[in-house]
Parts: C-alpha cells; structure tokens; sequence
C-alpha cells in the first residue's frame, strides 16, 4: 500500500543497519535483473519491492509470501505487522532505552512500544540473543 505517513514523525529518516543495508543492495540487484527479464512489460516506479514487472505487490500476496519464507525458515508464522513487535522486544533485550525505541517507531508516547509491542524477555533469553547478534555478524563478515 502506497499512502501518506499519518504524522510528520513517521517520516523520519533513520540509520540503517548494516544488515539492512546488504539486504536492500541484494535486493536492488534483484531488481535489476528482473527488469531486465522483463523488458517494455516493466513499470517504473520507486517501490524498493514490487512484482517482477515493476508494479505494487499486492498486500495478499505479500502476506502470503511471508508466510510461505517463515515456514521454509522454520519459525512460527506471524504476520508482517507482527515483526514490530518482534523488533521492539529485540530492542528491549539489548537494554535500547525506551525512548531510543519510541523514536524508531515513530509513537508518540512512550508507553506504546513499551505496554502494546515489548515482551522483556529473561537474563537467558538476552544472553541468548547476544550470542545471536555475535554470530549473525560472523556470517555477515565472510
């Protein structure tokens, strides 16, 4: 869905991570090469993903992608807007102050991230996602 943002703050620029950064290079060369197939059957336009002929993915198919990507991946299935969630429980494991997170999300008060989308894990969970973050950036430096 292509819409105005609902207040100035959601249109805040952030840092990227690096992780994020590789993701969308590797999608844009994606991109490319699916233009390419596609010849004068491509529509140009700025979405950063679209169909393999330029234009908008439809929000079934997009949902239904992702499902498809959690079950070859082996989590359990959540939908799209459920990674929020995920990510500020993240956040909130890394000890990333509230405020830090309210930023990210673009909430106007604190008390959404912290009350509506955290799950404060336990001392092993984040020992957990620690070891996680340490590997996951191993495998990006190979």
């Amino acid at each position: 869905m292509h819409d105005e943002t609902k207040t100035e703050a959601s249109t805040a620029i952030l840092p990227l991570p690096e992780i994020c950064i590789t993701a969308l290079r590797v999608r844009r060369k994606m991109q490319e090469a699916a233009k390419q197939a596609a010849g004068e059957l491509w529509t140009a336009s700025d979405f950063v993903f679209s169909t393999r002929y330029g234009t908008p993915i439809e929000p079934r198919n997009l949902n239904r992608s992702f499902a498809d990507r959690s079950v070859r991946a082996g989590i359990r299935r959540i939908r799209p807007h459920d990674t929020r969630h995920t990510c500020t429980s993240l956040l909130a494991a890394l000890d990333v102050h509230p405020r830090v997170a309210m930023q990210i999300f673009g909430h106007r008060k604190i008390a959404v991230p912290m009350e509506i989308h955290t799950h404060v894990p336990s001392e092993a969970t984040r020992k957990a996602l620690r070891r996680l973050g340490k590997h996951v950036g191993q495998q990006d430096r190979k």
